[in-house]
C-alpha cells in the first residue's frame, strides 16, 4: 500500500451534544466490531478496492474513524467525488458516528 498524504484526507466531524469526542475503551482485540462492520460494508461496497483500511480513533467506542482505501474506481475523479463515494457506501452508518476521517488513493501501476 502507497503512503497516505494530508491531500487526500477529508475530516467529517459531528457535534452531538453530551458525547465526549475521545471515549475511554479498554483492551481490545486487534480490530474493534464497529471496524470489522465498517470494513465489511466497505468490501461490499467496494469488492474491487486493493486496500481497505479502517481504525477506530475514538479510543474503541465507535465514535470517530478513520478510513484509508485504495480504488482504482478513483482514478479520474476529484477528491471531492472519491470521498462522497465513500460517504454514500457508509450513509446508514455514519449517521451513528460522532466523526470521520477518509484518506482515499488510486493504485499505482
Amino acid at each position: 500500500m502507497a503512503a497516505w498524504g494530508p491531500a487526500t484526507a477529508t475530516v467529517l466531524l459531528r457535534g452531538i451534544r453530551g458525547l465526549p469526542l475521545r471515549c475511554a475503551h479498554g483492551t481490545f482485540a486487534s480490530q474493534t466490531e464497529g471496524e470489522l462492520r465498517v470494513t465489511q460494508m466497505l468490501r461490499e461496497k467496494f469488492p474491487p478496492a486493493t486496500a481497505i483500511k479502517v481504525t477506530d480513533i475514538s479510543g474503541g467506542c465507535g465514535a470517530l474513524y478513520e478510513i484509508k482505501i485504495e480504488l482504482e474506481d478513483f482514478k479520474e475523479k476529484r477528491t471531492v467525488q472519491q470521498h462522497q463515494m465513500v460517504n454514500q457506501a457508509l450513509k446508514e452508518a455514519i449517521k451513528e458516528m460522532h466523526g470521520l476521517r477518509i484518506f482515499t488513493l488510486v493504485p499505482r501501476c
